[in-house]
């Protein structure tokens, strides 16, 4: 099968995803992604010495400096601190034509100057509309375990980019999520990451632990 990314007929056969950010967040999407075959490009600055390199033992893992990961890829995930946002959005190089996916909180205040979310502030360094956030209202552990039980958690996002959310979407549904439900456009980036602090609110400050999440019920 030909590997590559045709939204255009609602296929995901692969994608080529660069993962910016190999912290937490970045480690565990990569290699729920990586073992849902799709091929994985870690963009860092430095290919000597960056946090996640036991995750290049998966053939379909690379590392690459930054614009290398972003040229090679269709796909970019943004998984580093906030304050970096405006710092990462610039490094990345041409964007044109990809799809960036913020997994990014503006957390206590801290985060890029002049912004309420770190997703505006993508947007408005780079070049590319197909912005969307998603990947930011949970923690890790569930990102690398989604099963509670019988149910499995739920995942959301928000954007005004119609491919950028089905790409989620799926890529939500790769990692193990059982829905990753539309919350709407750009205007909801604030509001996904008031949702993030409320699990951080509950999980750190309320004492309910890291092992919690949120899983939509219908009946």
């Amino acid at each position: 099968m030909h590997k590559g990314f045709f939204y255009q007929t609602h296929e995901y056969p692969y994608m080529k995803i660069a993962i910016i950010g190999t912290g937490n967040v970045g480690a565990a999407l990569a290699q729920k992604w990586a073992i849902a075959d799709h091929d994985i490009f870690l963009g860092v600055r430095q290919l000597d010495s960056f946090k996640g390199g036991e995750l290049l033992s998966k053939e379909n893992i690379k590392v690459c400096p930054v614009k290398e990961a972003v040229q090679k890829s269709d796909i970019i995930l943004l998984a580093t601190p906030a304050t970096a946002a405006i710092e990462v959005a610039e490094s990345l190089g041409n964007t044109e034509g990809k799809i960036i996916i913020d997994a990014m909180n503006i957390v206590m205040g801290k985060g890029p100057v002049g912004y309420e979310n770190t997703t505006d502030a993508v947007l408005d360094h780079t070049n590319t509309e197909d912005v969307v956030k998603c990947f930011n209202t949970t923690g890790f552990n569930n990102i690398q375990n989604t099963q509670y039980g019988d149910l499995s958690l739920d995942m959301f996002v928000a954007g005004n980019s119609r491919v950028g959310k089905e790409t989620a979407i799926q890529l939500a549904k790769d990692a193990g999520f059982a829905e990753c439900y539309d919350i709407g456009g750009n205007e909801k980036f604030e509001l996904m990451e008031q949702f993030a602090w409320f699990w951080i609110n509950l999980a750190l400050f309320q004492g309910q632990g890291r092992e919690i999440g949120f899983a939509l019920l219908k009946r």
